[in-house]
């Protein structure tokens, strides 16, 4: 035996599918890769905060060790200890960059 449909599909089956194929693929060439870009832009801003976050707790918990255990009664030198260590290590980033090409004006 044949499985024949029960009906013939008529018109507005047929404009149905032709708009749910419409929308599957406005939905997958247009809102996917805007829906991929908010994610990633919405995990990138947590993770960077939390980084900043945790930054700022291990300065703040490195100036207090130094003055507590390496300067005691002395803070200015935990500070120009510290200033020194950050400016040192800018200078390593800053020399470590590459320059942009030039453009050519024309």
């Amino acid at each position: 035996m044949e499985n024949k449909p029960d009906r013939v599909p008529d018109s507005i089956d047929k404009a149905f599918g032709l708009l749910d194929h419409a929308l599957d693929v406005l939905h997958d060439k247009v809102l996917r890769p805007i829906f991929l870009t908010a994610r990633t832009l919405a995990f990138g801003f947590v993770l960077f905060s939390f980084g900043i976050a945790v930054l700022m707790a291990l300065l703040i918990g490195l100036v207090r060790f130094l003055n507590i255990y390496c300067f005691a009664g002395r803070e200015w030198l935990s500070y120009l200890s510290l200033g020194t260590l950050l400016i040192v290590s800018g200078l390593i980033v800053w020399r470590s960059r590459k320059p942009l090409p030039q453009r050519k004006s024309s």
